[in-house]
């Protein structure tokens, strides 16, 4: 059994899931509060089928990639819009998919439909508790966030944006529209602590840089390109080996 196709054929694979994490990434760099996604790689213990009696199991080590989700806070962008909000800290917004399914973004760029109900780019309702936050159409009043997430039109109380936390966001995954949900039903999200305060008029950048993930790209490529010589290298050297031994 040659190890080295498998474990170069294994690395081209990992590198693979590199690059398309990467074009992600490039693509949604100008969505605000998009989370990037890193590559961890790592290595699963295999053993040869093909063993020797009496001889101890042959054992080595493949290599594997998964995506990682990077929750580092990106800059802030002053827009001014009273429906732009940003999250200074660890939280996230809630918002209610079709199905009643709860999500969650850092995307704070909200605005309203038409039954005066704050909402995503999705059209997924914005929460305030357990309910749409619902303004007032017929009220010309400014509409006020405060840090912590209160909310008021022309001076009215419409209650309080839910912000909360995860102990461990790495928990979550990204689905349609740059939403997260929970990959597990244990997670259950906490309302956000005073380590995170909301800026209105501000947008938060994606963390992702395009100038780091070009960067990226051209090591992803080369390490690929370089087990890809690896395995035209084994292949080689087996076909030369079955063509002698045919010939013998």
């Amino acid at each position: 059994m040659n190890v080295s196709l498998y474990q170069a054929a294994a690395a081209m694979n990992a590198q693979m899931l590199w690059q398309d994490m990467i074009a992600h990434n490039l693509a949604s760099a100008s969505v605000p509060g998009f989370c990037k996604q890193d590559v961890s790689f790592d290595d699963v213990q295999a053993g040869s089928p093909f063993l020797v009696s009496g001889a101890a199991p042959a054992r080595f080590f493949i290599p594997t990639a998964r995506a990682v989700p990077s929750f580092q806070q990106g800059e802030f962008r002053p827009t001014g819009g009273s429906l732009d909000f940003a999250l200074d800290g660890p939280g996230f917004f809630e918002v209610e998919l079709p199905n009643g399914q709860r999500a969650y973004t850092r995307n704070g760029q909200f605005q309203l439909n038409a039954a005066s109900q704050l909402i995503n780019g999705q059209g997924n309702p914005v929460l305030a508790g357990n309910r749409p936050i619902q303004f007032d159409p017929n009220n010309s009043g400014k509409i006020v966030v405060s840090a912590t997430g209160q909310i008021s039109q022309g001076g009215q109380a419409k209650g309080r944006l839910s912000v909360v936390e995860f102990s461990d966001p790495r928990g979550l995954v990204a689905t349609t529209g740059g939403l997260l949900i929970a990959s597990q039903p244990g997670m259950k999200p906490a309302p956000a602590g005073k380590g995170t305060t909301i800026r209105q008029g501000y947008l938060e950048e994606a963390n992702s840089s395009p100038t780091v993930e070009m960067s990226q790209l051209i090591t992803a490529m080369r390490m690929f390109e370089a087990n890809q010589k690896v395995l035209q290298m084994q292949d080689s050297r087996m076909g030369k080996i079955i063509s002698d031994l045919g010939g013998a």
